[in-house]
């Protein structure tokens, strides 16, 4: 039931993109639409000043939980619930995501980096700009990072049978 209903979601979300790609515009037609500049992605090289953007926003417990909040409501069927890149719509669309309790992913990002990934979306990760505020996307900021700085389980060791 929750696989379906995240799915439905994920379509409603993706479908006006698809379907926007699916028609085909005479460029001479008087109902086309002028061109539009292509999204910006991650995928398009951040600038200087984007990257340097400093996070506003402390990242405070309070900060970390709305963080959170939204992260389950906006990123966890593709990121995981813990962060490990393997949620429910990744593993249907066979997306390979980076896992952000490996503090090695966001080593060389800066805050405004992944600001900006949050807000433009990358790849075939939608922006949020238009649906979450800018301090709803430091928030966003700040708990993706609080999830490496988590300690991994550690696994029990087994007894070695004895004689």
């Amino acid at each position: 039931m929750c696989k379906a209903i995240i799915l439905v979601f994920a379509c409603i979300c993706f479908a006006p993109l698809v379907s926007s790609q699916d028609q085909p515009k005479n460029a001479n037609s008087p109902q086309a639409p002028a061109p539009a500049a292509a999204p910006a992605t991650a995928d398009s090289k951040i600038s200087a000043e984007d990257a340097k953007r400093v996070n506003p926003v402390k990242p405070v417990a309070s900060s970390i939980a709305d963080g959170k909040h939204l992260y389950e409501s906006q990123c966890l069927m593709c990121h995981g619930k813990d962060g490990d890149g393997k949620g429910d719509l990744a593993v249907d669309m066979k997306l390979n995501l980076r896992d952000f309790r490996d503090a090695a992913t966001f080593k060389e990002s800066t805050d405004g980096e992944l600001f900006y990934i949050i807000s433009k979306g990358k790849g075939d990760m939608p922006g949020e700009a238009d649906r979450l505020s800018p301090t709803q996307c430091w928030n966003l900021v700040n708990y993706v990072r609080s999830l490496s700085s988590k300690t991994p389980p550690v696994k029990p060791k087994e007894d070695k049978p004895k004689g």
